[in-house]
């Protein structure tokens, strides 16, 4: 595996070459990075420096795009967005945000345009989700569309992975690579999957993707709440990572995105989300004092308000594969479909409705989507706007709170 945690001073040396505008982004967020960035051990991963898979690389293109359009400039448009490049995927989760939503797929041309547009409008690091993503022959060429521009992460079953369709992955810009692993046991993982033999395809997948040697490869475990209680489970899950030899694990807990998970019995409480947000804080200082390991990032720990809270709708973006456009994976509900109306005035829209605070939107207010979506996901525009008329939204996050100058954006 190519990878190394790099010594601090050594990974400032080489942002700031890379990224001379630091130096003009106003001190007080300068200052709030570089306590967020002493939370984490700066990883090299074929080549390149890696907060964790949710920043682009810190010596990237992308990441001194981002500087400039989104801490200098404040570009009010996303900086992160998500596309469901396809629905479908031969495993059945119950989890997955997108399993029960319908409708005609986006063909090869309009996927293509939606991931340009998205880009031009600012945004610097793209997930590549699905279904699954490697169903999609094009998918180099998505990938590709990101260069020098935006970090793009795909998130993946491993299903269909091979050498070749990991360097062609490689060879067009692909920066980092979640693959789906859910527990370490084989039999647990694909019955969670409703599919026998998913374990051992991400497996190889996991091998297949470090074996190229340029990209950033991690698991990505989602588990429900009672798992996340478990210290232990949680612990081994880490050490089973280690024995891949990926670089991360990226953890969520299951959100209450799809009507089977509206119970307020699966919902982390904000206690919890803080006493995981520590624990993620205290197994990477532990990475960092060793010199080496398995970086942990934990879903919850933007979310809270002492960082950077929800930003559904305002820095993140999801464009389903059906063309609905959301504020997040997790929040089912559309302001409009690219068919419709264009996505810049579509991304423009949800800006003005969603000002930021310092919780999860969707852990908040899903009685609301229940309420308001007759069982119907994701929510017409018009049930959106219907539902947003009701939400009162909390405060800004500490980050926010310096970025927005302490006014609530509008």
């Amino acid at each position: 595996m190519n990878t190394r945690v790099v010594h601090p001073l050594v990974g400032v040396a080489r942002t700031l070459v890379a990224t001379p505008a630091l130096l003009r982004v106003r001190p007080s967020l300068n200052a709030f990075f570089a306590g967020y960035f002493a939370r984490f051990p700066v990883v090299e991963a074929g080549g390149r420096l890696y907060l964790h898979s949710h920043l682009p690389p810190l010596d990237s293109a992308a990441y001194a795009r981002f500087v400039r359009l989104h801490l200098i400039d404040r570009l009010q448009a996303p900086s992160h967005a998500q596309v469901a490049v396809t629905h479908a995927c031969p495993q059945r989760c119950p989890v997955c945000y997108n399993r029960d939503r319908t409708g005609t797929p986006l063909d090869e041309r309009e996927v293509h345009r939606v991931v340009q547009d998205l880009i031009d409008a600012g945004v610097v690091w793209l997930g590549l989700t699905g279904g699954e993503p490697l169903l999609r022959r094009e998918l180099p060429e998505l990938v590709a569309l990101g260069r020098g521009r935006s970090e793009m992460k795909l998130f993946t079953t491993g299903m269909g992975v091979t050498a070749r369709v990991a360097e062609e992955l490689a060879a067009a810009g692909l920066g980092s690579v979640s693959v789906s692993i859910d527990h370490w046991d084989e039999a647990i993982h694909d019955e969670g999957r409703s599919y026998p033999g998913a374990w051992r395809a991400a497996i190889r997948a996991i091998e297949t993707f470090l074996a190229n040697g340029r990209l950033h490869v991690g698991i990505s475990a989602v588990l429900p709440r009672e798992a996340l209680h478990d210290a232990e489970a949680v612990e081994r899950l880490l050490a089973f990572a280690g024995t891949l030899g990926v670089h991360e694990v990226w953890l969520s807990e299951t959100k209450p995105a799809v009507p089977s998970l509206w119970d307020s019995a699966l919902v982390l409480t904000e206690d919890e989300r803080r006493a995981l947000a520590a624990y993620q804080d205290r197994w990477n200082a532990r990475v960092r004092r060793e010199k080496g390991g398995v970086t942990l990032n934990y879903l919850g720990h933007f979310e809270g308000a002492e960082r950077f809270g929800c930003n559904a709708g305002r820095k993140m973006v999801y464009v389903d594969p059906f063309g609905e456009v959301s504020p997040c994976v997790f929040l089912p509900c559309s302001l409009g479909n690219v068919r419709e109306r264009p996505l810049q005035e579509i991304i423009a829209d949800m800006w003005r409705r969603f000002p930021s605070e310092d919780r999860c939107f969707i852990n908040r207010n899903w009685p609301l989507v229940e309420e308001f979506s007759g069982g119907v996901l994701p929510m017409a525009p018009a049930r959106t706007a219907a539902m947003l008329g009701q939400v009162s939204f909390r405060p800004l996050s500490a980050f926010n709170r310096r970025y927005y100058r302490g006014q609530r954006p509008l």
